[in-house]
């Protein structure tokens, strides 16, 4: 019997004035690397950063669930089913914040995929003291018109969604890897993509001056997006890298909208030189 190296807990996290008992899995020792999960998934996307010993060597590889995802509940302390579910950007920013007080962690990384590449770059516009610096993958200054209702249709099923979303991987990723993708999108309450979305698509929506005001003295930006990705592709994130003084950008070859989990080893190679910059 061979035990992975990965520990998972709960942790109880005041958001919007509500508790949210919110899950995370972690591994490796060294600078904190928080992870961010795409629209309507969970941490599950991580795992094999999470299992790597090139990363884990020098990282505390931390990646949570987002509330309403995985193993992160909705709350308690509201009748959260009597009202529709939108992803804030306000609400979004807390999360990562939030965390990273409650862990205590000493000026992290934060590295996001999707909505979590947006949010990578939300956080150094607003959050530059709280983190040292941001790896947005698959991000962008926006990403409009995502947000629709037939992603939340009585007739549209989750396996709908979940094959849109392998559509947007790289199609010479492992096909072992694609479907365990499309598996992870199978898993999410109906509600929650669409909602997501409206973060992705309408209250993310950074100006010029909002990009060339990111200070990369105070927090490093370093943008990857693969070149198979569709929904937010290499010329968007090389637009928005292109306004920020002193960030970096560089496409990822092979790889489609969901990197760390459609292609693992090609991603970590993409990654290494990235995560060599943040650690020294």
């Amino acid at each position: 019997m061979s035990l992975a190296d990965i520990t998972g807990r709960y942790i109880e996290l005041e958001l919007d004035g509500l508790t949210h008992r919110v899950y995370y899995e972690e591994a490796g020792e060294g600078v904190p690397l928080l992870c961010q999960h795409t629209a309507g998934a969970h941490g599950a996307q991580w795992r094999h950063v999470l299992e790597s010993d090139r990363v884990t060597r020098d990282f505390r590889v931390i990646a949570y669930d987002l509330p309403f995802h995985g193993k992160s509940l909705p709350p308690e302390g509201k009748a959260w089913w009597a009202e529709e579910y939108r992803l804030t950007k306000d609400f979004l920013m807390q999360v990562p914040v939030t965390l990273a007080k409650a862990l205590e962690l000493d000026r992290p990384v934060f590295m996001g995929s999707s909505i979590g590449g947006h949010l990578a770059l939300d956080l150094a516009s607003n959050f530059p003291d709280v983190f040292r610096a941001v790896i947005p993958l698959e991000g962008g200054a926006a990403t409009p018109g995502a947000y629709l209702d037939i992603m939340n249709h009585p007739r549209v099923s989750n396996a709908f969604k979940a094959s849109m979303m392998y559509g947007l991987t790289a199609p010479m990723a492992p096909e072992r890897y694609r479907r365990e993708t499309e598996f992870v999108y199978s898993q999410g309450a109906p509600p929650v993509f669409k909602g997501d979305l409206y973060y992705y698509s309408i209250d993310h929506e950074m100006s010029d001056e909002e990009l060339a005001a990111i200070d990369t003295s105070r927090c490093a930006v370093h943008m990857l997006t693969g070149e198979y990705d569709w929904s937010a592709p290499p010329a968007l994130s090389q637009a928005a890298a292109e306004k920020i003084p002193g960030a970096t950008f560089a496409p990822m070859e092979g790889l489609g909208h969901f990197p760390m989990c459609e292609d693992p080893e090609r991603f970590l190679q993409a990654l290494a030189p990235i995560l060599e910059k943040v650690r020294g």
